[in-house]
């Protein structure tokens, strides 16, 4: 790959008979800014070619700009392409394949950058020039939307540093596969297409469903019956069952059962296993041969999660991070028809089987293990201490006859709302969790952090959350955010219609405040966004460092977080 390339942070806004770029070179401490030169635009792109563009959502829509703008288009045009008839920006023309830009996307997931913004305390306020102007920008004009853009690369930059090691990630797989720089833009499922050398085919055996021949069920046979009857044959599909004295349910996306509102401490003589298979779906593919069949040399993914696990077991992290990237991505892949891995019946088997063959577990263990949850790939269980050596026995033999295996990670207390939303605590104090409530929350996923907080500290440390909310006074821990979709029109506050699409919502006492809303249409009623208070006021300036004002509410935040530990089954006093 050559020397390290520089990082070009960009972006691009374009208006009908306007448009300009800003791109920012940090290491340099540069700035450039074009507006409606395309002349220029095309000297700083000889001069950059070789550098590494980075923005935000520029997979799918600057790149595209750059390139046609290269070409001699109108970028208006292939604004309007992929923003109002929502097509791909690479169908446009094939003469945008004529210039290659080295393109990396800081955005991950459905979160937009405004709503990142947010999370991070920053200003969020729109820019006051409409992207809907049917005329030539004004000087003034032009200038303030050099300013919203250049916040807005400043952002992706931000967003950048946090997620840097999704970029790491990335540069790593190009790297170790030997792959050329030019991929950088591509998806990691489209790397793991790649790198595995898959050549589409095309199968018409999606619901040829068929059972592991290492499975051996009794009890619960006619779970297993399930996935084979044509009455399971549809991506929709799922079974609700109890097993073990547990709500089950068996879907085509996994298997979950948890006993619900369940809190509970070990007594001296118990303990809580938790027994994960270690890269459950990998091994399903090479043990029972159900990698896609795309792939004609199946033997490179097995070297691959070999050295996965090698590298686990040697503690190397850094060094396993493009081999364990590439073995779970390729599940996903197998379900994407637009892969080239694409392989629906194999996915289909690979989820079929990591349910069974946990189901079989269960089973096994049931007449000496009280089953507490059960997901995807593992159980969490409780015992009596004496009866360890005799789960370890077991899922021993379980684990030679499947070919799998288990870790265990051992814990004192589990207190949960479902399987999606616990916490469990080891011998040491340590805690582990999941789930929107007691998440531990960063930088760029940071909504209500007071109430996650309160919650946490009241189940691991006995905090009573009035304590942990009334104790802080930092303004950015109460933040609820909320975005306009594009289903809406507009947000409504206090009967004023918003020029914002995201706003950063606090609980306000305020007799004048009231509710947060969005219209579909101008005529129609406003609906209160969710999980937002009756009451509230908007904090979009940056609200770093900034101190609780005395009308925030929070009150609202303690009735929140004892309701929340109500639905763990925990009932609070104040």
């Amino acid at each position: 790959m050559g020397l390290f390339p520089m990082l070009i942070f960009y972006d691009f806004e374009v208006f009908r008979y306007d448009w300009l770029v800003v791109f920012i070179d940090p290491a340099n401490r540069s700035e450039t800014v074009i507006v409606n030169d395309p002349e220029q635009f095309k000297a700083f792109y000889d001069a950059h070619k070789g550098d590494i563009w980075v923005g935000f959502n520029s997979r799918n829509y600057d790149q595209w700009i750059a390139k046609g703008i290269l070409c001699g288009f109108d970028p208006w045009n292939i604004n309007e392409w992929i923003i109002i008839k929502k097509r791909k920006g690479w169908e446009y023309s094939d003469l945008l394949r004529k210039f290659e830009v080295y393109n990396f996307d800081c955005m991950t997931g459905y979160l937009g950058l405004k709503q990142l913004e947010a999370f991070m305390g920053n200003d969020i306020r729109e820019t006051s020039v409409s992207f809907d102007i049917d005329r030539k920008l004004t000087p003034e004009e032009i200038q303030e939307t050099i300013g919203y853009c250049r916040h807005d690369v400043e952002q992706t930059i931000e967003v950048f540093l946090q997620r840097k090691n999704e970029f790491d990630s990335q540069m790593a797989l190009l790297k170790t596969f030997d792959l050329p720089l030019g991929y950088i833009g591509k998806t990691q499922a489209q790397l793991a297409s790649i790198i595995l050398g898959a050549k589409r085919k095309t199968f018409s055996d999606e619901w040829d469903i068929r059972l592991p021949d290492t499975l051996e069920l009794d009890k619960y046979q006619s779970i297993a019956d399930w996935f084979v009857s044509e009455e399971s044959h549809r991506s929709d599909a799922s079974l609700e069952v109890d097993v073990s004295g547990v709500p089950h349910v068996f879907a085509w996306g996994g298997v979950h059962g948890a006993l619900p509102t369940y809190a509970y401490t070990c007594a001296p003589d118990e303990l809580l296993v938790m027994a994960d298979v270690d890269q459950l779906y990998p091994s399903l593919m090479v043990q029972y041969g159900l990698l896609s069949r795309a792939v004609n040399e199946p033997e490179r993914f097995t070297t691959i999660l070999d050295t996965s696990l090698r590298l686990k077991k040697e503690k190397k992290k850094k060094e396993r991070e493009p081999y364990k990237r590439i073995c779970n991505i390729t599940y996903g892949a197998m379900g994407d028809k637009y892969n080239t891995m694409y392989d629906p019946l194999h996915r289909n088997l690979v989820c079929n089987y990591g349910q069974v063959l946990l189901l079989d577990l269960i089973e096994k263990i049931e007449p000496f293990a009280t089953l507490i949850q059960s997901n995807t790939d593992g159980i969490l269980v409780k015992i009596k201490r004496k009866d360890f050596d005799l789960l370890d026995d077991t899922v021993y033999d379980w684990e030679k006859r499947t070919r799998l295996h288990m870790s265990f990670d051992c814990y004192k207390t589990v207190v949960q709302k479902d399987v999606n939303n616990y916490i469990v605590i080891d011998y040491e104090g340590h805690s582990k969790s999941k789930g929107a409530y007691v998440k531990g929350l960063n930088d760029l996923d940071n909504d209500l952090p007071i109430v996650n907080k309160a919650i946490t500290d009241y189940i691991v440390e006995g905090v009573n959350p009035k304590d942990t909310i009334l104790g802080c006074d930092d303004l950015i821990q109460y933040q609820k955010v909320v975005k306009v979709s594009s289903k809406y029109a507009y947000g409504v506050w206090n009967s004023q219609r918003m020029t914002d699409k995201t706003f950063r919502v606090f609980a306000s006492t305020r007799p004048q405040d009231g509710f947060i809303g969005k219209c579909k249409t101008e005529d129609a009623k406003a609906e209160k966004f969710a999980n937002t208070p009756d009451k509230c006021f908007i904090w979009n300036q940056s609200v770093k460092g900034t101190k609780c004002p005395t009308y925030l509410d929070k009150a609202w935040y303690i009735d929140l977080a004892i309701k929340r530990l109500g639905d763990f089954g925990l009932q609070v006093k104040i």
